[in-house]
């Protein structure tokens, strides 16, 4: 009897198995991605800003492959949900805040700390917002600055800067600023599209294929500028469509 109980059960044990190596694989792009945060911070603590700013973009482009990695393969359970939040606060949330502020807001006393204070806090009040607003606003825009695309805003200055030999204290004003504006834009109600509604299984105009090209071209002759500029303007085009949109509503009404 029981020899004939474990002979049935050895399929579904085989199956069960499988299931969770299979969980593995979307939980090791994660925890390289919390790898990169980590490795971004122990830089910044030995001055090395570039390969912080690097290693945070690096943490941005694994954050969106796990999730892709889960849907592919099927392997989405609540544990990876809150492992890859709770990586993304490292990487997207802590990593910057002491990245920019070692870079170049230490000299500036209070202020500094407190700038860099508001962009910490500001990322981890939007990824618990997003945890728990999903399936509840629009899937096609973000609410708020998504925290890796502000992380990408921070991590762009001090490359691009640091690439030009400027220094952090000499551009303390300008990071303050910046580093503010991520914080607060985070946790604001500004729309930003998500770009989830792509679809790559469709045709596409030959335009678009141009465009990509063009893009890639453009980020191999020179990473830091075009990666800043591109999440500049997309930290800028969430307030475009946010006029535009209380521009439509005030001729509807």
């Amino acid at each position: 009897m029981s020899d004939l109980s474990n002979g049935e059960n050895q399929p579904l044990m085989t199956t069960e198995r499988r299931r969770r190596g299979i969980y593995i694989l979307p939980n090791l792009f994660t925890t390289a991605n919390l790898f990169a945060g980590f490795y971004a911070i122990v830089q910044a603590m030995n001055g090395n800003f570039e390969y912080s700013a690097i290693a945070i973009f690096i943490a941005m482009l694994l954050d969106g492959v796990d999730g892709r990695v889960a849907r592919m393969t099927h392997t989405q359970s609540e544990f990876g949900v809150e492992y890859d939040s709770l990586c993304d606060m490292l990487s997207f949330g802590a990593a910057p805040a002491l990245v920019i502020y070692e870079w170049a807001l230490r000299g500036m006393g209070k202020l500094g700390w407190i700038a860099a204070f508001i962009y910490c806090a500001g990322a981890a009040l939007r990824l618990a917002r997003f945890n728990t607003n999903v399936g509840v606003v629009d899937k096609r825009y973000f609410q708020g600055l998504p925290s890796p695309a502000a992380a990408s805003l921070i991590a762009g200055l001090v490359w691009v800067m640091t690439d030009f030999g400027w220094k952090g204290e000499d551009l303390r004003w300008y990071a303050c600023a910046l580093t503010i504006f991520a914080g607060l834009t985070m946790i604001s109600n500004v729309p930003y599209w998500s770009g989830k509604e792509i679809n790559l299984r469709k045709s596409v105009p030959f335009i678009a294929v141009a465009a990509i090209a063009l893009f890639f071209a453009l980020t191999a002759f020179y990473p830091p500028g075009v990666m800043f500029s591109l999440f500049l303007i997309y930290a800028a085009s969430g307030y475009v469509l946010l006029v535009w949109r209380l521009t439509q509503r005030n001729k509807a009404a």
